[in-house]
């Protein structure tokens, strides 16, 4: 049989089946995301069996639903009478043989194979006929958790994510044996309880773990070379990124040791893929006893939030009132980013004007150079005289650090490096890098460009895509990876992110926005500097870019149907 295709070994057909919710759910484990999973069940109407073989956890996983249905009460979600009905469709049971009674059973038990083992081993010799077996795993394929069961078709991942009666998002996952009867019961189930659903195929970290897998490994790199400290990158990633927590803050939510597990898990599943190799500097943390906010501190310390303080300052609030841009700016090039520096700089007052211009007496304030392939072809090329031209004493220039690092786009010249992304709406921020032969002319009015266009400025090391360009790119990378693969479909890859991690939104779309010719230029500069199969760029990207597919108003790239 080929490769991963899914085999749907009973007998119910193809992908969109008509399959009603379970009515009946067994919910194995009583802790925080069992509670909330069977909050969830009975909250969508289904008679829900909660189990847990520790008897006081099973008690305080009935009082985690008591207390979030009264917490949905108090927000206006259910009124009195509907909390009354879901709290009565909630039975605790002491023994798994109550769950013959089930159509589905969700098992939220931890991230151990052996014991998910015994578990679905037992269950097979429990349950009925028609029931669908679903694990919560984030981690362990399920494919191998349903080599233990007597019926391997009829189990699925269910993956919630925390806190389940949150979050918006549900994964269903399917193993190489699972059939699509079981997958779509698990998606109508998802369904009835108020979730998004999205399909993934099995593999490690399903959609959504493993695309932001970059998204923490990156910054820890990032780290590691001492581009830029912890708190230079998430503000980054926060005030430029959109992004609801930088990277450094969202180990430190998760758990610095739960985060390193999960990186050897991946590099151990994938056999050493390299784009998943685990980080020295994570490793020492854990060493450390540095956990995160559940050990007091980890890449932040959090000693001080008892007593109301906050683990980091809080971000410069954004420019209401920036001073207007004055006088003639150049701004060469023609990706995405180069368009909208134009018309963010017009608004801003600028006289914006492209290289091609000739000017009599009135000398550039600026020159913004956003032409990667230019820029690497130097001044000995016919674009390169005529931007040459722009470039007179007393004048200043910014590179776009796309193509490489400044140092090596500029060798001993006065440039200061920078890099955005689009979308620029909304951005309110900046990276800015220099080399020890940047003037201090160019680095005054870069910050002062940028402060006209309403963005704060950060300076960082010099790398092609500097932090938030390198980390985004890896993400998108990781995304193409994904979908080439067949994880995932473009639509549920975006979804995942947005919905189960917050991002502003998913890594295909914000690569259509920047253009995939602007993400695999980063990529393959970053891969010239460290020749790294780390960042070798997806077959996907590169396919797509030969087909003249790269987004931005200048071909589709991803369909989403």
């Amino acid at each position: 049989m080929g490769g991963d295709q899914q085999i749907d070994l009973d007998g119910a057909g193809q992908a969109g089946l008509d399959v009603s919710p379970a009515e009946v759910i067994g919910v194995l484990g009583a802790g925080t995301m069992g509670a909330g999973i069977a909050q969830l069940a009975c909250r969508a109407g289904a008679r829900t069996l909660l189990h847990d073989p520790f008897p006081q956890a099973l008690a305080k996983g009935v009082e985690r639903v008591a207390q979030g249905i009264e917490r949905e009460v108090a927000r206006g979600r259910l009124d009195a009478q509907e909390a009354s009905a879901a709290a009565a469709r909630l039975e605790p049971v002491q023994d798994m043989a109550a769950f013959e009674r089930c159509a589905l059973v969700i098992e939220a038990v931890p991230e151990r194979l052996a014991l998910k083992h015994e578990i679905y081993e037992r269950l097979s010799g429990i349950v009925g006929e028609q029931c669908v077996l679903a694990s919560n795993t984030s981690s362990i394929p399920v494919t191998a958790i349903a080599a233990a069961a007597t019926f391997p078709e009829r189990v699925v991942g269910m993956h919630f994510f925390n806190p389940a009666p949150v979050m918006r998002l549900v994964e269903v996952i399917a193993g190489m044996r699972s059939g699509e009867r079981a997958l779509a019961l698990a998606q109508a189930t998802g369904e009835a309880m108020g979730k998004t659903v999205i399909r993934a195929q099995d593999g490690p970290g399903f959609i959504v773990n493993r695309c932001n897998r970059p998204f923490g490994l990156e910054a820890l790199r990032l780290l590691a070379e001492r581009v830029a400290d912890v708190q230079t990158i998430d503000r980054i990633c926060r005030m430029h990124g959109g992004f609801p927590m930088g990277p450094f803050e969202l180990m430190d939510l998760v758990g610095v040791d739960t985060g390193f597990e999960v990186s050897l898990s991946f590099y151990e599943q994938s056999f050493g893929e390299p784009r998943w190799r685990p980080s020295p500097i994570a490793a020492r943390y854990v060493a450390a006893g540095l956990h995160g906010r559940k050990s007091g501190g980890g890449y932040y310390d959090y000693a001080g939030l008892a007593g109301g303080g906050s683990y980091r300052p809080a971000d410069p609030a954004p420019l209401q009132s920036p001073a207007p841009g004055e006088g003639v700016v150049v701004i060469a090039g023609m990706l995405p980013v180069a368009q909208e520096l134009r018309a963010a700089a017009e608004a801003a007052g600028y006289r914006v004007i492209g290289p091609d211009t000739h000017l009599e007496d009135e000398l550039p304030a600026l020159f913004v150079d956003c032409d990667p392939a230019a820029t690497l072809a130097g001044a000995e090329s016919a674009h390169g005289a005529r931007r040459a031209a722009h470039r007179a004493p007393g004048g200043a220039h910014l590179v776009l650090c796309a193509a490489g690092t400044l140092g090596a786009l500029e060798p001993m010249g006065s440039a200061v490096g920078f890099h955005v992304l689009p979308p620029l709406a909304g951005a309110g921020l900046a990276e800015l890098t220099r080399t020890p032969s940047s003037s201090p002319l160019a680095a005054q009015r870069a910050e002062r460009f940028f402060d006209a266009l309403g963005m704060h400025t950060a300076w960082a090391g010099d790398v092609p895509g500097l932090v938030l360009g390198r980390i985004v790119c890896q993400v998108i990378n990781e995304a193409a990876f994904a979908l080439g693969e067949g994880v995932g479909s473009a639509r549920d890859i975006d979804l995942g992110m947005e919905l189960g991690l917050g991002h502003p939104r998913g890594p295909l779309q914000w690569a259509e926005l920047i253009g995939l010719d602007h993400v695999v230029t980063v990529l393959d500069a970053l891969w010239e500097i460290y020749r790294e199969e780390r960042y070798r760029a997806a077959p996907l990207l590169r396919s797509l870019m030969a087909e003249g597919r790269v987004g931005a108003g200048r071909g589709e790239c991803f369909p989403r149907t």
